[in-house]
């Protein structure tokens, strides 16, 4: 019996390591302010000049993209393998991001740009950037943020990207909500807009296609708990609530565990969200799904290696970031890094 069992246990590993996948990693990261240090007429970029207050150089610069590569390498060490997508926010234009995935640790990733100018007065915008060996892109789209009643206001762009990863429909979101400028209460309105029209968006995509597995990231100046991205997008923070069609975040535990991407008056915020639709959580075994990390207990990710984190002064524990004012740091970003895996 023993001599039967042994092959038999031995062929079904060999099945089993044979349909093996690597997970792919979907990465969200604000990296604070990625200006080049020319002077664009067009937006109100002078402070990041060399004539500015921040005497932003070509050695600030450099050192800035030098930070930012080793950041996303470390991010691909533990897996071996380079992020699928990433989207990033506050970055100038494309020049910065052809500099970036140009640095000797992001060229081997083979990284693709979509990017668009948005109307922001500082010239600051999204972007997504992409390895065309997971990501097949099929289209994309900058679609124009509307605030109700204020036709006037200009802030980034909602980033649409659609394409098919494993063969399988995927929708991307990439946004940079407005800030909390005037205080949380009073601006609360422009986030609940910009949230209400993703889920627009989000929802006429699957409408047309059942499907297309949806994900929505960005820097949303909220946390997973405030009503801006529980009610006006409607993502629900456990996987036991979803229902078909529903939202899922999986940094709304995260949040309540007392994990943070930003700090602010000695608190933890988590600004910083991916959130997937419901297919992704609950859908077909043998198709895509959100995965946890080796030993997480959670969904989602938050990316905290011990030198992206200021070790001394007034901030001592938040994250290390390029300036304090107009006294460079020399650091990466005020926020850290978040992630997923989607896998078999």
């Amino acid at each position: 019996m023993r001599k039967v069992f042994l092959p038999c246990l031995f062929a079904l590993l060999l099945i089993s390591f044979s349909f093996a996948q690597k997970p792919h990693k979907i990465v969200f990261y604000n990296v604070e302010n990625l200006f080049d240090t020319i002077n664009d007429p067009e937006v109100l970029d002078e402070e990041f000049t060399p004539e500015g207050p921040k005497k932003w150089n070509s050695a600030k610069y450099n050192k800035k993209l030098s930070n930012l590569e080793r950041v996303f390498f470390d991010m691909s060490a533990a897996d071996k393998s380079y992020p699928a997508v990433i989207g990033v926010s506050e970055i100038e234009n494309r020049t910065v991001l052809e500099d970036l995935i140009s640095t000797a640790k992001m060229l081997p990733g083979n990284y693709r740009i979509v990017h668009y100018d948005s109307p922001e007065r500082r010239g600051v915008d999204v972007a997504f950037l992409y390895r065309p060996e997971e990501f097949k892109l099929e289209g994309d789209k900058a679609v124009t943020t509307i605030i109700p009643g204020r036709p006037d206001f200009k802030t980034r762009d909602i980033l649409t990207m659609w394409g098919t990863i494993d063969q399988e429909p995927f929708f991307f979101m990439v946004a940079h909500w407005p800030s909390r400028l005037g205080g949380k209460e009073r601006s609360e309105y422009l986030r609940m807009a910009v949230g209400a029209q993703m889920r627009q968006i989000a929802d006429s995509v699957r409408a047309a296609s059942p499907n297309t597995k949806v994900i929505m990231m960005g820097d949303f100046n909220d946390d997973p708990t405030d009503k801006s991205i529980a009610e006006s997008l409607g993502a629900k923070m456990k996987r036991k609530d979803l229902k078909e069609g529903d939202y899922y975040n999986p940094y709304g535990t995260m949040l309540k565990a007392g994990l943070g991407t930003l700090a602010y008056g000695d608190a933890w915020n988590i600004f910083d969200n991916i959130i997937v639709s419901d297919n992704l959580v609950n859908g077909d075994k043998d198709k895509l799904q959100l995965q946890r990390g080796a030993n997480s207990k959670y969904d989602g990710n938050i990316f905290k290696p011990h030198y992206i984190i200021q070790k001394e002064g007034q901030f001592k524990g938040y994250p290390l970031r390029t300036f304090i004012g107009n006294n460079f740091q020399g650091g990466y970003s005020d926020h850290l890094p978040v992630y997923i895996y989607v896998g078999k």
